[in-house]
This record gives C-alpha cells, sequence and structure tokens, in this order.
C-alpha cells in the first residue's frame, strides 16, 4: 500500500485520521469478522455472546460495555479502542492486554487487519 506522504506527516505528527483516509476495505474486513470473530462477538448493540458487542467499539474506552464482565486486566487497561490500538491488540492481544481472558491469538496478516478495523470502525 503507498502511503500519501500528507499521512505520513500527519501520522508523524501524531494527528488522527480517519479509518477510509488509509484506504481499507471495510467490506474485506466484514468478510475477516465473519470467519475470526462472529462466534464469540456480535456487531448489535447490547448483544453478548461470549464477547461483549462490538458495535460502538471505536472510541471506547476497554472494559466498559455495559452487560459484560471483563477480566479484570481489560476494565484496568485504560485502553481506548482507536486505530492505532486497533492494530496492535489485533495483532497480539496477550502483548497488549497480559491476563485478558479473550483468546483469539492475533492476526498476522496487516491487510486483514487493517480491513477488520475499517468495518468495525462503521459499526455504530
Amino acid at each position: 500500500m503507498r502511503i500519501h506522504p500528507y499521512h505520513l506527516l500527519s501520522v508523524l505528527a501524531g494527528l488522527a485520521l480517519p479509518i477510509s483516509a488509509w484506504g481499507q476495505d471495510a467490506d474485506a474486513g466484514h468478510k475477516v469478522f465473519t470467519s475470526q470473530c462472529s462466534a464469540c462477538h456480535s456487531v448489535q448493540a447490547g448483544r453478548t455472546i461470549l464477547g461483549p458487542s462490538l458495535a460502538g467499539i471505536v472510541g471506547r474506552t476497554a472494559g466498559q460495555e455495559p452487560g459484560f464482565h471483563y477480566s479484570a486486566a481489560n476494565k484496568a487497561s485504560g485502553l481506548v479502542w482507536d486505530q492505532a490500538t486497533l492494530e496492535r491488540y489485533l495483532t497480539k492481544p496477550q502483548s497488549v492486554v497480559p491476563h485478558t481472558t479473550m483468546t483469539y491469538q492475533g492476526e498476522a496478516d496487516a491487510t486483514k487487519r487493517a480491513d477488520l478495523i475499517a468495518y468495525l470502525a462503521t459499526l455504530h
């Protein structure tokens, strides 16, 4: 993926760019979600399966979805699920939130992660 110099400068300056600025594919991300996440997570607000609903996940503070019992590690993490945090977390959850109870091992493919984050950003 080619990154426009403006985007690189914005990142280096610490400015947050909208998910769409990176050219990620939310439709492809939906497929990743379906194959890797949907057994445990719903996209319907307030609907818990094994994990919390991911509706509105982007911008939400970790461990704060009402109605879900989070691990102490997740609640205490203080993370806000923005693009950069999701990128790190979806690469290897246990390295970002040690002792999380989520069993997902992470997605090694950077394109799939980016697409998944783009899809998650569409959930309100």
